[in-house]
């Protein structure tokens, strides 16, 4: 069997990825986020934040106690959905 573990499926982050971030010193959740990309898919890191957070304490040989999560950043302002959805005349709007 091969040898890529896949950790953030969404954004396909593996185990050698995860690796690579500890060895530049991106030891740290955030910073791995910021280097490999893990938890930005469509997930945000609901499937695989506390594995990487997890693998990373014991790859930089930190207690796991140490790690927090990544900073959640909701969307700047809250919009309506029927702005999102567009006029209800199809003749509205161009096109």
């Amino acid at each position: 069997m091969a040898g890529k573990v896949i950790v953030c499926r969404c954004e396909d982050v593996t185990q050698s990825d995860l690796d690579h971030a500890v060895a530049l010193g991106y030891s740290h959740l955030e910073e791995a986020k910021r280097y490999t990309g893990l938890g930005t898919g469509p997930c945000q890191g609901k499937e695989c934040m506390v594995a990487c957070a997890l693998y990373l304490a014991l790859a930089a040989g930190r207690p796991p106690s140490e790690v927090r999560p990544f900073t959640s950043r909701p969307p700047v302002a809250a919009i309506a959905l029927g702005t999102l959805a567009g006029p209800d005349d199809p003749g509205e709007g161009g096109g």
